[in-house]
């Protein structure tokens, strides 16, 4: 009888796994319960917030209705690759650089909805569903990212702050179809891809994808994805062979996925066209000569030494910047530098996601904290943890994604949103880390405290608030209203009611403040000569012109423009500020009652909140 042996036993247990070897787990497979419990609670929260201060099933935002006017269209016939709005600006339309690939989902929805319900129903159903969809990628990369820092718990703590982050962040209510939500998803994925431990084939490749992804829909994040390449660059130069799989592939996936989005929205008589706020041919190519040279320097010098792999990035660096020079140089500067010093003034000068810091702080110095200070934490954190040598290679990614966020915001704050969102993961690695030494020790009030403080620190909410408490703190010290706080921007001027008027004049051409150009196009079948669009500039700048000049020269701007109705609200800012700044002006006279011989005022329309006047052949 053969005696037992312990040596015998693993080898045969050792022969077995080579013969069988286990699956392998995806680091997915955890979280999907989870993330989908939470998916049901944000989305019947969510609901119930939305139905009970229903107003209307599209975002407040211009760009959540410009967004649907473009599907509409898309689904009334026009062409893929025609990005032209035929019914924005001056004559011929204004070509408009937003993405199809926002447009299509969308769009495949109201069709699926559209299937058994009516038309606005189906419409209502699929700007409510998208939102929601877009805020799965972030709840699953927090998650992903929280548990890699700090296991189960960390886990749990990051899908529990990215849940109040989602809930809080405008971006992912129902009716917000504008790009935004999605590129947050995108970053969040390719942060969370780039910290994972054992530096993943697959994962760095997906960060990849989703970067190629990123500059196919906005501009925006340009920024964001050349850190990332150069996150991936230095690790490869420092690590050599050891980063090559996860090099070359981040490399490959990116160039091939940037050439099909280049190729799938790119129309061909456009491809000799270089555009520095959507991807053209200038985007396209400096991230394929890029990511192209990156991949040849990895396969040719991984194995070699750190002077030559430093030399081959150099060179990498060169062809880049080379191609950049030569075929976008225009690029490196800031899309808007050549915007008339007229819309500056009375547009982007008021449009708060613009403005810098220091704007932003002198008009409403209580935001400061909602807006940047839960990512200083986060990267003083990321400095401590690399200065303590732990996890070193996960927090100077977050590190270094969180800085390019956190300085986007200095200069606009729409940066913001993306930093506050990137800091969830190394705070929820904090977080657990506090919560576990509570746990060890709960007669310790202190550490108890700490947990429940750290905790309550890493939500920008919550900063927020105490801003909006320390303004009305300090208005009632020194006896001021609390009118400075931030109200509803009344929305009497551009609902469906106040466009039924409009809506039933001979389709022609209105001129009004931007502010309700895109609201024109959605309920109206005229066209509009004023959106806040920076490609607009013709349009913007003729229905400003005309506003601010006198009646006799105005009415030589609207007919030169073949204007047939002009729109009025004297509660629109745009209108005010026009007002105040010339008072013999158009708008001006009309907000005083005072009607050019040349204009007609629309019946019923006298003392409503949009006043229509008829403009004279």
């Amino acid at each position: 009888m053969t005696k037992f042996s312990p040596a015998i036993a693993k080898a045969s247990l050792q022969a077995s796994e080579r013969c069988n070897p286990p699956a392998r787990v995806s680091p997915l497979a955890p979280l999907h319960l989870p993330v989908m419990l939470v998916f049901l609670v944000y989305a019947g929260l969510t609901a119930g917030i939305h139905f009970s201060f229903y107003a209307d099933y599209v975002g407040a935002d211009n760009d959540d209705v410009m967004r649907l006017v473009e599907v509409r269209d898309l689904l009334a016939g026009q062409g893929w690759f025609d990005l032209t709005q035929y019914r924005l600006g001056l004559d011929g339309g204004t070509l408009m650089h937003w993405s199809r690939l926002i447009d299509l989902p969308i769009a495949n929805l109201i069709m699926l909805f559209s299937l058994f319900l009516p038309p606005v129903m189906a419409e209502a159903s699929a700007l409510f569903v998208w939102p929601l969809l877009t805020a799965l990628p972030v709840f699953y990369a927090v998650a992903l990212g929280g548990g890699s820092l700090a296991g189960p718990s960390g886990r749990l703590i990051g899908l529990a702050l990215g849940f109040l982050s989602v809930l809080m962040i405008n971006r992912f209510q129902p009716g917000s179809i504008d790009h935004h939500n999605v590129q947050l998803g995108l970053i969040a994925i390719i942060a969370v891809c780039l910290m994972l431990p054992g530096r993943p084939v697959l994962a760095h490749a997906i960060a990849g994808l989703a970067s190629a992804l990123a500059i196919a829909i906005g501009a925006e994040t340009t920024p964001h994805i050349a850190v990332v390449a150069s996150i991936v660059a230095v690790q490869w130069l420092w690590l050599g062979q050891d980063m090559k799989a996860a090099a070359s592939a981040f490399a490959l996936a990116m160039a091939a996925s940037l050439t099909a989005v280049f190729f799938i929205t790119v129309p061909p008589q456009r491809y000799g066209f270089v555009a520095c706020d959507a991807l053209s041919t200038g985007f396209y190519s400096i991230g394929v000569i890029g990511a192209g040279s990156f991949y040849l320097a990895v396969e040719a010098a991984s194995r070699r030494g750190l002077g030559t792999r430093l030399a081959a990035l150099a060179l990498v660096g060169a062809a880049t910047l080379g191609a950049t020079l030569l075929i976008a140089p225009q690029c490196l500067g800031n899309p808007l530098a050549n915007l008339d010093p007229l819309l500056v003034s009375m547009w982007l000068d008021s449009v708060t996601e613009a403005q810098p810091v220091w704007a932003q702080i002198s008009k409403e110095p209580w935001t400061a904290g909602g807006f940047y200070l839960v990512p200083v934490l986060a990267m003083g954190l990321c400095i401590w943890r690399i200065h303590q040598r732990r996890q070193v290679h996960a927090h100077g990614v977050l590190l270094a994604l969180l800085a390019v966020s956190w300085a986007i915001a200095l200069v606009q704050i729409r940066g913001a949103v993306f930093a506050n969102l990137l800091s969830v993961i190394p705070m929820a690695g904090l977080v657990a880390d506090l919560r576990a030494r509570a746990n060890a020790d709960p007669k310790n009030l202190r550490k108890g405290l700490v947990f429940a403080g750290s905790a309550l620190a890493s939500v920008p909410f919550v900063w927020a608030l105490s801003g909006i408490g320390i303004s009305m703190a300090v208005n009632a010290v020194f006896g001021e209203a609390a009118d400075k706080l931030p109200v509803q921007v009344e929305t009497v001027c551009t609902d469906a009611a106040a466009m039924q008027a409009l809506s039933r004049e001979p389709a022609g051409v209105v001129a009004g403040p931007s502010n309700l150009g895109a609201h024109i196009l959605r309920f109206t079948p005229h066209r509009v000569l004023a959106a806040p669009y920076h490609r607009n500039q013709g349009g913007m700048l003729t229905e400003l012109h005309a506003a601010l000049a006198r009646p006799a020269d105005a009415v030589k701007f609207l007919r030169g423009a073949g204007v047939t109705l002009v729109a009025f609200c004297s509660t629109d800012p745009q209108s005010v500020m026009v007002s105040a700044a010339a008072p013999e002006g158009l708008y001006a006279q009309l907000d005083k009652g005072r009607v050019p011989a040349w204009l007609t005022p629309v019946a019923g329309t006298e003392a409503a909140a949009l006043q229509l006047f008829r403009l004279h052949p």
